[in-house]
């Protein structure tokens, strides 16, 4: 006993020393200065005062001077200290800043019966807002408003109701008032069932519980009713974790022993002790932490272990599992609330929301707590502020009176909450891709200790998607490969990084290879989004993206673990080419995607997982950073806004725009390749070039660079857009051209083929030089294909192939036809395509054998020289379509 009140005291310490933050005055009003003495506080909150009516306090800096013997200065300095976090910000400038006072209802949109008897608070009216203060609260989701509330205890003094009035938080957490929460809702709410879970899906008999009564581990009861904890392990805890060794202790009664508990677990077992609960899941205690088998099955049911429980308990008060539960004895809390007695009126600064309360938590920036509370039905959660209860339905908070059942209609504090849930549809069906990305936004923002996690710590929330979202039966792992959405790749690829944080390459490794795609989010560190393309315009967040108008890629294949290539299930956008009402006209489809061949898949190496194998265009284009005085103007931002610019000197015109790492050299040349359409908005490319805007005028394009040691990869940089047209005048594609060529001895050095992975292959490709009376490419005549697709100019692709001269149809004047003539590269190795109404001659007969591409090593031949009788056999071989041996 003694030693238990010794460890009181101590813990009480902190708080004595702390209470300065909490200020007060409970006996008497505070003193006031003239302008605060001439206040009326009892009737403007009894009666309102309008914000047209009012009234001028003074400027800021005197209000805060005179702080220390005014009461109501005091309590309104605190206010802007606080909400403004000049903490932050100490060298602000707050001269000429005038605060005003008025009131407003709280919830202002209430209705009845409270609207009868509306319930004020007092609000401040700064002249004006510091813009960096500003776009840090609108970053953080900080309370923009400053609004003082005043007590329940002084409710009837207002003749007003208690409800909506302010309640005064105590060093210890009122275990009665989170009972009343939970029975509230299990009375009032429908948050028994979920839409996206079946509500008669039980445990596995695999689960454990911790028996609170028993303290001993035992299997989880037919239709459990338990309680989950969410918390941060804060480093590793081998010292309490369980094990397959002291599991054989911990299944007995007495055999969980409490003193080897870090406090949050401990707290959290108390507490479902005082609640009346009985059993309580925790993952350090109920899965064995050197298992593996063990640890893989309990992580692919997490989704049914925190959406089954009655709540789960969130540690968001403290750094690590150590710190406990604020306020849970034996440990004590400081409280921050701020109260003042203003005329006789106690006048409270409220606590911040939950949202606001969490993100400002180290729990908040953790990757394994996301899926935790998203897929949570009821939530407690503990914060240094206060303590809060969220679920589907409503929110409340210990500083404000919100349980009441007559205010369940307006729901006051609801918009507070976290908005980290999955949308209450009324059935699965209703389920869309923007809930995903939404998800994956807020998800990439948090971090993890072990980088290899990054899939696995949203496990929950991909079963609930495969389960409700895809055919019965879907293999979540196949359905979101590397975390992506692969039914809607034409979405999931366009993800953005955040402007403000740089991203870097993840870099755990499975073997030799990067286990993380470059194409993939997850194959990154640091936040990403979804946002639409005004993000590029203005640099501002913006709304997430709406589905492309058009896929571009008619088929989309990947490398599995097997090292097999599998075509992927993606779902094709189909065109849709009527325009809304009282928009552009209708796209011209000026861009013809690619056509597909079973070639495309003859490797002759073999690449490794996650491989991303598709057939498009590409091109190169130059990128200029913008320089508007819109975008691009804080000097530490991670990534810049950039100008997509043909490299052709005729047209050097903004195309496009596009998002990537500040430290790109400006200019600079990258290739893009397309992915898919878009509507798009105006301003993001030069209409006086390239013409008017048009439905579907715009292009997804994606920028990459090849790897250092292999040719054959592509990585990602960026996703932009570019204008059609531009894309089209890159190119000049003239498909009525038919030509042949003539051919060195000499190897092929370019990339073969276009792949989008973040590995490095340490063997070269190797390729198969043969002919083929395989048609390909639109022109016909003797044409030279290598895997990579493209459209090139005679002269590029006579210097890239080592072509020693191009002999056009005679049809077509060679003047008019060579200059300008495109051959489309799309297939690994060397064709010829034998037409008879061309007369052409190769140079050289050739053998069929295998040639390294990226090496030196000459074609073999007949001979030494160009006898007309071996090219004459050649092409009445390529005539019959019988391949040259």
């Amino acid at each position: 006993m003694l030693q238990r009140l010794g460890q009181r005291l101590q813990q009480a310490i902190p708080s004595l020393k702390a209470s300065h933050h909490t200020q007060e005055t409970t006996t008497a009003s505070s003193t006031l200065c003239a302008t605060c003495a001439s206040l009326n506080i009892k009737q403007i909150l009894r009666d309102g005062l309008p914000e047209e009516d009012k009234i001028c306090l003074g400027l800021l800096p005197d209000i805060m001077n005179k702080g220390d013997h005014c009461g109501m200065c005091c309590l309104v300095s605190d206010l802007i200290r606080r909400r403004w976090r000049l903490y932050d910000f100490p060298n602000a400038d707050l001269q000429n800043i005038s605060c005003y006072l008025s009131s407003r209802q709280f919830p202002e949109d209430a209705t009845d019966p409270q609207a009868r008897r509306p319930c004020y608070r007092l609000y401040i009216h700064p002249s004006r807002r510091l813009p960096d203060i500003q776009r840090r609260l609108v970053t953080t989701g900080a309370a923009l408003y400053l609004d003082i509330q005043s007590l329940k205890e002084d409710s009837r003094e207002l003749s007003k109701s208690r409800d909506l009035h302010g309640r005064r938080l105590k060093e210890e957490v009122d275990v009665g008032l989170i009972k009343k929460w939970v029975k509230r809702c299990e009375t009032n709410h429908d948050c028994e069932s979920i839409w996206w879970r079946p509500s008669d899906e039980l445990l596995p008999d695999f689960v454990r519980m911790i028996d609170v009564t028993k303290m001993a581990l035992v299997p989880a009861p037919p239709e459990c009713r338990y309680v989950a904890l969410s918390y941060v392990w804060g480093g590793p805890g081998d010292y309490y974790w369980t094990t397959t060794e002291n599991m054989k202790t911990r299944v007995h009664s007495a055999g969980l022993d409490a003193g080897v508990l870090p406090a949050t677990i401990r707290d959290a077992i108390a507490l479902t002790r005082q609640i009346g609960e009985r059993y309580i899941w925790i993952d350090a205690l109920c899965i064995l932490q050197d298992s593996p088998t063990d640890k893989g099955a309990q992580i692919c049911i997490m989704d049914l272990i925190y959406s089954r429980a009655v709540f789960t308990i969130f540690a968001a008060s403290g750094q690590s599992v150590r710190d406990g539960l604020s306020g849970v004895l034996p440990t004590f809390r400081s409280v921050t609330q701020h109260i003042e007695c203003v005329q006789g009126i106690h006048l409270a600064i409220p606590l911040p929301p939950l949202s606001e309360a969490l993100t400002e938590s180290n729990w908040n920036t953790r990757g394994w707590t996301f899926q935790e509370i998203l897929l949570s039905r009821r939530r407690l959660v503990f914060t240094k502020h206060q303590m809060y209860f969220e679920c589907t339905k409503d929110v409340w908070c210990e500083d404000v009176v919100a349980e009441s059942k007559t205010l369940s209609s307006c729901r006051p504090l609801f918009i507070s909450g976290t908005a980290v849930s999955l949308p209450n549809y009324p059935e699965a069906s209703y389920m869309t891709v923007r809930d995903y990305v939404a998800a994956v936004a807020n998800y990439s923002k948090r971090r993890l200790t072990v980088e290899s996690d990054i899939v696995a710590a949203i496990t929950a929330l991909l079963n609930v998607l495969t389960r409700n979202c895809e055919p019965t039966g879907s293999d979540p792992k196949k359905a979101f490969p590397f975390g992506m959405w692969i039914r809607h790749l034409d979405i999931s690829l366009l993800w953005q990084p955040s402007l403000y944080e740089a991203l870097v390459r993840r870099t755990a490794v499975d073997g030799n290879h990067l286990r993380w795609p470059s194409w993939a989010w997850t194959g990154w560190k640091g936040a990403i989004q979804y946002g639409n393309e005004s993000q590029m315009l203005d640099g501002s967040d913006s709304d997430i993206h709406a589905r492309p108008d058009e896929s571009l890629v008619t088929a989309w294949h990947m490398v599995n673990d097997d090292r097999g290539i599998i075509r992927l299930d993606v779902e094709t956008i189909l065109g849709s080419w009527t325009a809304p009402v009282n928009t552009e006209q209708v796209n011209p489809q000026m861009y013809v995607p690619s056509k597909n061949y079973a070639s495309d898949l003859e490797l002759e190496f073999s690449p490794p997982p996650g491989t991303l194998i598709f057939r498009t265009q590409h091109a190169h284009f130059q990128v200029v950073k913008v320089d508007d005085g819109i975008v691009n103007t804080d000097s530490a931002a991670a990534h810049a806004i950039f100008h997509i610019i043909p490299v052709d000197p005729a047209f050097q015109s903004n195309a496009g725009r596009i998002i990537l790492p500040a430290s790109t050299a400006s200019p600079t040349t990258f290739e893009f390749i397309v992915l898919s359409r878009c509507d798009g908005i105006r301003g993001i490319y030069d209409e006086l070039t390239w013409g008017g805007r048009y439905y579907g005028c715009l292009l997804h394009v994606m920028a990459v660079q090849g790897t250092p040691d292999d040719s054959r990869v592509r990585e990602r940089v960026g996703v932009g857009v570019v204008v059609e047209p531009a894309w089209i005048k890159s190119h000049k594609e003239e498909t009525t051209v038919r030509c042949r060529i003539r051919v060195k001895p000499s190897t092929l050095t370019s990339p073969p083929f276009l792949m989008l992975r973040g590995q490095r292959l340490a063997e070269p490709p190797r390729a198969v030089l043969h002919a083929s009376k395989t048609m390909i490419a639109p022109s016909a005549g003797y044409t030279i294909f290598e895997r990579k697709s493209a459209c090139l100019p005679m002269h590029t692709l006579q210097n890239l192939l080592n072509v020693e001269q191009i002999i056009c149809d005679g049809s077509l004047e060679e003047e008019r036809a060579c200059p300008g003539l495109l051959l489309e590269i799309t297939v690994i190795a060397l064709f010829v395509e034998g037409v008879p109404s061309c007369r052409g001659r190769l140079s050289n007969s050739w053998a069929a054998q295998s040639i390294t591409l990226g090496r030196s090593a000459p074609l073999s031949k007949h001979s030494d020289g160009d006898p007309q009788g071996q090219d004459d056999q050649a092409e009445k071989e390529l005539q019959r379509g019988d391949r040259v041996p």
